[in-house]
């Protein structure tokens, strides 16, 4: 019987009278990288946020690795949203303390590792940086930790094309072992390679959820080419 880091069962969120997500019904399997793919406004982050808590379902339930999002899953999820959340003030080396802190199962040798490689100096203050070496910080800290569940939104979206590969083979690499990673983006190309798999979301429903050698097979395509056939209407 196959295990699960996340089971949505009939899923809702309403803000105002609008849906984000509706009726979702999803199981993401442990031990897996999985693309969470669709277009702005389909209803990923809203997801993100409710797995990790920071948004309580309006109905349905979510459950991560059988509990309620909250004190107990914070502990074994890490999240990396798509904003920046960390203060001003604080120097890179403040933020690995914080982390190594708060977090049980941080690991500071590998935040280290992670942070020279990417030529980041720890004493630099995170107001001093530009929006992709924010970014970085951002996702070393976020990696370094032994956690079962790693929520990455748009890990990617603001690096530059020759740092994406370093990113995603340490997205690759740095997880621990029989953990999950969720990954919502829009640079499927980039990512497709390293993916399980995939996760079709459009107008808050779940359009599709199967492995990437599974799709590729029945729509004779890539998941990149899938992906824009699939949103189409959305481009410009």
């Amino acid at each position: 019987m196959e295990s699960y880091i996340v089971e949505c069962r009939g899923l809702t969120k309403n803000f105002s009278g609008k849906y984000a997500l509706k009726d979702v019904d999803l199981c993401l399997p442990k031990g897996k990288i999985i693309g969470l793919l669709g277009p702005n406004g389909s209803g990923k982050t809203t997801l993100m946020k409710l797995i990790n808590g920071l948004l309580v379902p309006t109905g349905g339930t979510v459950l991560v690795d059988g509990n309620t999002p909250g004190p107990v899953t914070k502990s074994y999820v890490s999240y990396l949203p798509d904003n920046n959340y960390l203060s001003n003030g604080l120097k890179v080396y403040q933020m690995i303390d914080f982390y190594a802190d708060f977090y049980a199962d941080f690991d500071k040798k590998k935040a280290y590792e992670m942070l020279h490689i990417l030529k980041l100096d720890e004493k630099l203050r995170f107001r001093a940086m530009s929006k992709g070496m924010k970014e970085k910080v951002q996702l070393i800290l976020v990696m370094s930790r032994a956690a079962r569940l790693y929520c990455l939104d748009e890990p990617i979206g603001g690096v530059d094309p020759a740092a994406r590969e370093y990113i995603l083979r340490t997205i690759i690499s740095n997880y621990a072992e029989n953990a999950t990673v969720l990954i919502s983006t829009h640079l499927i190309n980039e990512v497709e390679k390293i993916l399980d798999e995939a996760v079709f979301i459009k107008d808050g429903g779940v359009l599709r959820h199967a492995s990437v050698d599974e799709l590729r097979e029945v729509y004779d395509k890539s998941l990149d080419a899938l992906f824009r056939e699939e949103f189409k209407c959305w481009e410009n």
